[in-house]
């Protein structure tokens, strides 16, 4: 098949039911429940790119996903597809948009930035709509502290205390965050802790595992200046505990201006 352009779709997905997003052998998978789909439709083996891999139980949001095309199907008309995928996906996938874009595009190598929401309910009552997506806590978090905790991770910074310590050797740890932001909002009625992160790429459970310092913090087990000890000390065994999977939804990633295009 020789390339005539990339298809991109924006996917989402709630992780409850899924060992994660890359195809693991005996274990459902986003990644191989799209596959399958894809190749049912077009009809030809597929290489997928996501734009981060994320674990068992984390969901998405605004998940991107690269497929090379090959010039005899660059006039596929993207309602068809689109119609066709949603059939052919399991209930717990939503298939949010087709785009198309450049050959030789990839949704993680051409990726700016990419997004996480970490949610966490205090309330001693059990959540409702938040129950399948937050860390149901149980306790009252300091949020302001919290907040200035987190600013010791804005910047360029090596994250290694918040890699999971198997995946930290011999590979490059260090990670730019552009935003954290720490603070209480009201979704579907209930009301959260959001810790909202960007950055330019993220660790193996970095994400959760800042969200499980920030609380440490928050419960008043550590002081606010202690997240940039955690920091320096680049050694997991300095942070907190990793937050549990369930909290975590993969948001959104940035891509240069132009792109995509939709797929019509």
């Amino acid at each position: 098949m020789s390339e005539g352009a990339t298809l991109v779709i924006r996917l989402g997905y709630r992780g409850a039911g899924f060992a994660g997003f890359a195809e693991q052998p005996g274990v459902r998978t986003v990644a191989g429940e799209l596959r399958r789909a894809l190749e049912t439709a077009l009809r030809r083996p597929r290489e997928l790119t996501c734009a981060g891999r994320t674990d068992a139980g984390v969901h998405a949001l605004s998940q991107y996903v690269s497929v090379p095309m090959g010039e005899d199907e660059l006039g596929l008309p993207g309602a068809r597809l689109l119609r066709s995928l949603v059939a052919l996906t399991p209930d717990d996938i939503s298939i949010r948009g087709l785009y198309r874009a450049q050959a030789g595009f990839s949704a993680r190598f051409d990726a700016l930035s990419r997004s996480y929401r970490y949610r966490i309910a205090t309330t001693e009552a059990r959540p409702v709509l938040a129950w399948d997506h937050a860390w149901w806590y149980r306790g009252s978090l300091d949020v302001d502290a919290m907040a200035r905790a987190a600013r010791a991770l804005l910047g360029e910074h090596d994250f290694k205390s918040f890699c999971k310590a198997s995946s930290a050797v011999d590979k490059p740890t260090c990670r730019f965050v552009g935003a954290l932001d720490v603070r209480r909002v009201e979704e579907a009625g209930e009301e959260l802790v959001a810790i909202d992160i960007t950055g330019n790429a993220f660790l193996h459970n970095m994400v959760r595992t800042i969200a499980g310092t920030l609380v440490e913090v928050g419960r008043g087990h550590r002081d606010p200046s202690w997240v940039a000890e955690v920091l320096a000390a680049c050694d997991r065994a300095a942070a907190g505990p990793c937050a549990p999977a369930k909290g975590l939804t993969f948001v959104g990633v940035e891509y240069p201006e132009n792109n995509l295009v939709p797929w019509d």
